[in-house]
């Protein structure tokens, strides 16, 4: 590459990362400003006087403490539920032959094409009757029965594991479960935290899930916590700026710590084709 071509490259390198950058940028200075500033002065950048007291307010008003702790209750719970289902059904898909095993994989993953709206209804009635309705249980619950995309990951994953480590444990007397936790998932650790990172960051967004199953304002997460904040503070926007920074740091701080495994784990889901 001739230098005028590498300089140009970088050129719009610089300018899709502002682009991209510029608004999350905004949103943090924005979030430090005083309601006055913002309004008499919308196109600086900085704020004149900076203000960190607009956190305490959104944090108080926000009641950040019990929205935190809702908000990790159903990512935990859901992480759970989704590694433990996924992973033992993606096992009987990938490494136990069965009659109809492809025709019934093939049912799961047309499963995906189905939307949210369509099995909205049918989801709540189950879950009222159930005795779920207005508990976390009611979105925690459901992950313990699967999802198409990460059976279908954690699939793939296995069926990159070497058969011959699979024909020597069997050869020492070990059955299908002790496989599966012993050498299966121990040697499938990027796909385990990929799955576990993609069901927290979905759990934590969302925003559909409480709006349907709960009606308690001292149940809501964060997400819903932080649309009901946006309806009564909606004039004030220097703390909205700030509450939705308090809503984006834990899921940024949690990808910077786990970008490699993650990275990882999705570069070497599908390698293998059979």
């Amino acid at each position: 590459m001739s230098r005028q071509a590498s300089i140009t490259a970088y050129l719009l390198l610089v300018i899709a990362i502002f682009l991209m950058a510029g608004p999350i940028l905004w949103m943090v200075t924005t979030s430090f400003k005083p309601a006055a500033e913002i309004t008499t002065a919308p196109y600086e950048f900085l704020p004149e006087q900076w203000r960190p007291e607009n956190y305490r307010e959104a944090i108080a008003t926000l009641s950040l403490g019990r929205c935190l702790t809702n908000s990790l209750v159903l990512c935990v719970g859901s992480v759970l539920g989704t590694l433990t289902s996924c992973s033992l059904v993606a096992y009987g898909f990938a490494r136990l032959r069965w009659p109809g095993r492809d025709l019934v994989f093939g049912i799961v993953i047309a499963t995906m094409l189905l939307p949210w709206q369509a099995t909205m209804i049918p989801r709540f009635l189950l879950i009222r009757e159930l005795g779920l309705y207005n508990s976390l249980a009611a979105l925690i619950v459901p992950t313990f029965f699967g999802d198409a995309f990460y059976i279908f990951l954690f699939r793939q994953f296995f069926r990159n594991i070497p058969q011959e480590l699979i024909d020597a444990a069997h050869a020492d007397g070990c059955g299908e479960w002790t496989i599966l936790w012993r050498i299966v998932l121990p040697l499938s650790m990027p796909a385990v935290a990929t799955v576990a990172l993609l069901q927290f960051v979905a759990a934590w967004n969302d925003y559909g899930g409480p709006l349907l199953y709960l009606s308690d304002p001292q149940k809501f997460p964060l997400a819903y916590g932080l649309e009901q904040f946006v309806s009564s503070h909606s004039s004030e926007t220097n703390l909205l700026m700030a509450a939705a920074l308090l809503f984006t740091l834990p899921i940024v701080a949690l990808f910077l710590l786990t970008q490699r495994t993650f990275l990882r784990g999705i570069a070497t889901t599908g390698l293998k084709d059979s």
